[in-house]
């Protein structure tokens, strides 16, 4: 079949090439966005009198036809066409006739995919937002739930220092809205419209570009038209905050992990996220989770190869950019699942409050506390700090925690040590006298949550 850009050329080429050229079976996605924004493209040359009002009204009409065709399934896309451009103006000028073939006037496949893959990553954006939410609600929910609940805190994943189960959740509620932040900057520096710049100098056609911007709802256009035609920046960027989003979801997953596994037992996930083995019957895995862990590097894998093809390419456009879109939506796609899944899989998890509390005693992670406790009494920081050693490595060789161990002890190894040191190294007081602004006191924590909520709802 001869091709629409025939003229240089017979328009033949192999059926080899034709495969190897062709992305209508990626970018047929873009079906939406294509047409509408052809309308738009209509819409502006009618009113610049570079077609006539009529023939506006009659491209926008059939357009208007193959978007309805096509999402009612009357219309099936055409596997063999190039690509989605191709296939609507084809299809337009098979119903439209003469009419149909000046559409195109003005611009360039160039600004047009430019155009379209704007309007799909917005539109993809838009979406993926209130997933992200979803996910910080399940967790600023499960937050509230456990705001009290005491769990060992990690510093190289040795026991540390005392917080709460909901103080921990929060960590990953306000690394999420940093990426909803990244989102809504990435969608601002992309919603700049390209089209008008045709193939890369502009056209010698008295277009109106801000007319099109704003029926499409950009903020206004892209203001040089080499940059509107070769910059795929606003997909590195979303591809980027893509990746670091995933990143937080991996880091919450491995905890998941962890903390699902008989060696921490702090949470059980609920039977509808785990599988099974199919040789042991005792098994119950956090697949769901590990899959998140995983797909991470493969979002990762989509913005190196991205940018690895863009790294060499010299101004306007090259072919090389079609391989744009098959990492972005996959990029989009994966992340979408992930949060889709990760949001009631946290919703369902059930928390073990004592097991967080036991495994907190036998960290001895009030230890400082005790050294505070010390030096309170008059005592160097750096002599309470040995003397709290020494008696966590008591407790080791005896076989028991600070909490129970009997103040006749304390005194062998400091004078100044009374009854009152139990309530200061009580797990309780260790976490609630962190009264400092984004600690795990309760108060803090309660007002991470109403601090959360409301960046949610704004």
């Amino acid at each position: 079949m001869s091709k629409l850009w025939a003229g240089r050329t017979d328009g033949h080429t192999s059926q080899l090439a034709d495969d190897f050229n062709s992305s209508i079976r990626f970018d047929c996605r873009m079906y939406e966005q294509d047409i509408k924004g052809s309308m738009a493209h209509a819409a502006m040359l009618g009113a610049q009198g570079i077609i006539t009002p009529a023939e506006a009204d009659q491209l926008i009409a059939g357009l208007s036809q193959i978007l309805a065709d096509l999402q009612s399934g009357a219309l099936e896309i055409d596997w063999q066409a190039e690509d989605i451009h191709m296939f609507v103006e084809q299809v337009l000028t098979e119903r439209l006739g003469d009419v149909g073939k000046k559409l195109h006037t003005a611009r360039s496949r160039n600004d047009q995919v430019a155009l379209d893959f704007r309007l799909t990553l917005r539109d993809e954006i838009d979406g993926l937002i209130p997933l992200v939410k979803a996910v910080i609600t399940a967790v600023t929910d499960q937050a509230e739930l456990h705001k009290s609940d005491i769990m060992p805190g990690y510093t190289h994943l040795q026991r540390a220092q005392p917080v709460t189960f909901g103080h921990h959740l929060l960590t990953y509620a306000w690394m999420l809205l940093r990426d909803i932040g990244r989102l809504q900057d990435t969608r601002k520096r992309l919603n700049l419209s390209p089209i008008g710049s045709c193939a890369l100098a502009g056209t010698t056609y008295d277009t109106d570009r801000y007319f099109e911007a704003e029926q499409l709802g950009f903020d206004g256009i892209v203001e040089n038209s080499m940059d509107g035609v070769s910059d795929r920046d606003f997909a590195l960027e979303l591809m980027s905050a893509l990746s670091i989003l995933m990143m937080h979801l991996s880091r919450f997953s491995e905890e998941i992990i962890l903390w699902s596994s008989w060696e921490f037992r702090f949470i059980a996930l609920d039977d509808a996220f785990t599988t099974g083995s199919s040789i042991m019957p005792q098994k119950k895995n956090s697949d769901m989770a590990e899959l998140i862990r995983g797909k991470t590097g493969r979002v990762y894998g989509d913005l190196i190869g991205l940018l690895a093809t863009m790294k060499s390419l010299p101004l306007a456009y090259n072919k090389d950019m079609q391989e744009d879109k098959e990492p972005a939506f996959d990029a989009v796609d994966t992340a979408k699942m992930c949060l889709q899944v990760l949001a009631p899989m946290v919703a369902t998890m059930k928390v073990f409050p004592e097991n967080m509390k036991k495994a907190a005693q036998q960290g001895f992670i009030n230890a400082t506390d005790l050294a505070d406790y010390l030096v309170k009494k008059g005592m160097p920081f750096r002599d309470a700090y040995k003397v709290s050693g020494k008696l966590v490595a008591r407790c080791i060789a005896d076989g028991t925690v600070l909490e129970d161990l009997p103040l006749s002890v304390y005194r062998e190894y400091a004078d100044v040590f009374e009854e009152d040191v139990y309530e200061e190294i009580s797990l309780v007081t260790c976490v609630n006298k962190r009264i400092s602004a984004g600690g795990t006191g309760i108060a803090s924590v309660e007002g991470q949550i109403a601090k959360v909520r409301q960046a949610l709802e704004a």
